[in-house]
C-alpha cells in the first residue's frame, strides 16, 4: 500500500462498504469526501463528515500509517490547522496533537478489497488519457456538442454566484471582487485568495481601493507576511495594515498562500499586488465589464495591470532581483476573462436578456483556445481545438465524465460504447 493509492481508492470510493468507525469506535458518515488537493497542503479539501451527531466542515488527511503525521512535521504546518478526520490504512501510534483537538481517525485496512488493489494500482498508473482512447474518433462528438457544454458550465458557475449574492445581499461588486481573488490564486491558492477576500466587507476595500498602498498592505497583511518587515517598504506596509485593523476593526484572521510549485510570476505576493492594481485603475470596474460587447473591450480593462513598482525588482520580500515590470501576460487575462469575468456576464443578464446565451458564446468563440495538459491530450487524439468555447467544453467535460469515467452518461462514450458493440 501506498499513499497515492490510498488517495485514490479514497478519491474513487472504493471500499467494501461505507459504514465506517473511526478507531474509538464510533460511526463515521462521509457527507463529501473532498475535493483531490495534489498541491501542498492537505490531501482532500472542503470536506464534510458527521460524528457524534455534528457535522464538521474541513479538510481531510490521509496516511498510509498514522505516525505518518509526526514523520512529515504536519503538527507545526499552519496548512494542517483545519483538520476534521485523519485518514489511516494502518492505526499504529497514538497522535496527541490529533486528540487533543478530537479529531478521529479512521483506519481503512477493514473496508478496502485487497483483491482489487492490484487492479486500481494498474489504472492508477496507466497511460490512457481517457477510458475510450482505444475507440475514440474525433467524428463521433455530437452536434453542438461544445454549446451545450459551455451552457452547462455557464448555470454551474451562475448557481454559485447566486449563493453568494445571496449572502452578500446581491452585491455583484463584493461578488467579483472574491471571484477575481479566486481566479489571481490559480490552481494553487484559488481558496486562499478567496478567504482573503471574503474576510474583509467589500465596503472597507471600496474605501482603501484609490490608495494602492493601502490595499496591498491589507492583503499582504491577511496573508499574514508583515509580522516581521524586512526592509523598509515592508513596514511601511506594516503600518498602514495596523492603522487599517484599528480603523476598520478588521479581525485578526491569518490565511497562507502557498509559494510551493509555483514559478516567480505566479507567486501570490505578485498576485495579489496586481489584484490591487486593477481596483486602483478602475473605480467603476464592475460597469465597465458588464457594459463590455467586444472580447477586446475586456482585454483592455486587465492590458494595463502591474504589480507596485517594489516589485519590479522583487518576486517575495526582501529579496532582490533582477528588473522586471510584473504585468499581466494575455494567457493569464484569458484565463481570468474565461473563468470569471464571462460567467459572471451570464449571471448578471441572463433574467434580462434572452439573447445573452448566444452573446457569451460568442465571447469564447473570438477568444483562443487555452494551453493546458487536458487541452494537449484532447489534440493527441485527433482534435483541431480552434477557440476558447472549443476548450472550455473540452476542459468540462473531461473534468465532469471522463475523469469520472461517467462514459454511459457522455455523448461520445455512448456512441463509441454502441458502435463498438455492434461490431
Amino acid at each position: 500500500m501506498t499513499e497515492k493509492l490510498l488517495q485514490y481508492l479514497w478519491n474513487y470510493k472504493v471500499f467494501k462498504h461505507f459504514d465506517f468507525r473511526d478507531i474509538e469506535g464510533n460511526a463515521v458518515e462521509i457527507l463529501n469526501f473532498g475535493k483531490w488537493n495534489t498541491d501542498a497542503g492537505p490531501d482532500f479539501l472542503d470536506a464534510k463528515i458527521k460524528i457524534k451527531d455534528l457535522v464538521i466542515a474541513g479538510n481531510i488527511e490521509l496516511h498510509v500509517r498514522t505516525s505518518d503525521w509526526i514523520f512529515h512535521n504536519h503538527s507545526q504546518d499552519p496548512n494542517y490547522q483545519n483538520i476534521i478526520l485523519h485518514v489511516v490504512y494502518q492505526n499504529d501510534a497514538e497522535i496527541d496533537d490529533l486528540n487533543g483537538k478530537n479529531i478521529p481517525t479512521l483506519e481503512l485496512r477493514a473496508y478496502i478489497d485487497h483483491n482489487i488493489l492490484g487492479k486500481y494500482e494498474t489504472l492508477m498508473t496507466g497511460t490512457q488519457f481517457i477510458a475510450c482512447e482505444n475507440i475514440f474518433s474525433p467524428d463521433k462528438i455530437p452536434v453542438n456538442f461544445h454549446e451545450a457544454n459551455v451552457i452547462k458550465k455557464l448555470d454551474e458557475k451562475s448557481q454559485e454566484f447566486e449563493k453568494s449574492l445571496e449572502l452578500h445581499k446581491n452585491d455583484f461588486e463584493a461578488v467579483l471582487f472574491h471571484s477575481l481573488a479566486y481566479s489571481f490564486g490559480l490552481k494553487v491558492n484559488a481558496y486562499t485568495f478567496r478567504l482573503i477576500a471574503e474576510s474583509v466587507d467589500f465596503r472597507i476595500i471600496n474605501k482603501i481601493r484609490q490608495n494602492e498602498s493601502q490595499l496591498e498592505a491589507l492583503l499582504f497583511g491577511i496573508s499574514g507576511w508583515l509580522e516581521n518587515p524586512k526592509d523598509t517598504q515592508m513596514l511601511m506596509w506594516k503600518r498602514e495594515f495596523d492603522f487599517l485593523r484599528k480603523k476598520f476593526s478588521i479581525p485578526d484572521l491569518r490565511f497562507h498562500p502557498k509559494f510551493l510549485r509555483l514559478r516567480p510570476p505566479n507567486f501570490p505576493t505578485i498576485r495579489l499586488s496586481q489584484l490591487s492594481d486593477l481596483y486602483l485603475k478602475h473605480q467603476n470596474l464592475f460597469s465597465k465589464i458588464i457594459k463590455a460587447d467586444h472580447m477586446n473591450e475586456l482585454y483592455d480593462v486587465f492590458a494595463p495591470v502591474k504589480a507596485s513598482d517594489y516589485w519590479d525588482f522583487h518576486f517575495n520580500f526582501g529579496k532582490l532581483s533582477k528588473f522586471q515590470p510584473k504585468t499581466l501576460t494575455k494567457d493569464f487575462i484569458e484565463l481570468v476573462i474565461l473563468n470569471t469575468v464571462l460567467p459572471l456576464k451570464y449571471t448578471y443578464h441572463r433574467y434580462q436578456s434572452e439573447e445573452i446565451t448566444d452573446e457569451i458564446l460568442e465571447f469564447y468563440r473570438n477568444a483562443a483556445s487555452e494551453k493546458n495538459s487536458i487541452i494537449s491530450g484532447w489534440k493527441e487524439m485527433g482534435l483541431d481545438v480552434k477557440n476558447a468555447m472549443e476548450s472550455q467544453s473540452l476542459i468540462y467535460h473531461y473534468k465532469t465524465s471522463c475523469e469520472e469515467k461517467n462514459c454511459l452518461n457522455c455523448g461520445i462514450g455512448f456512441k463509441l460504447l454502441k458502435e463498438s458493440s455492434n461490431v
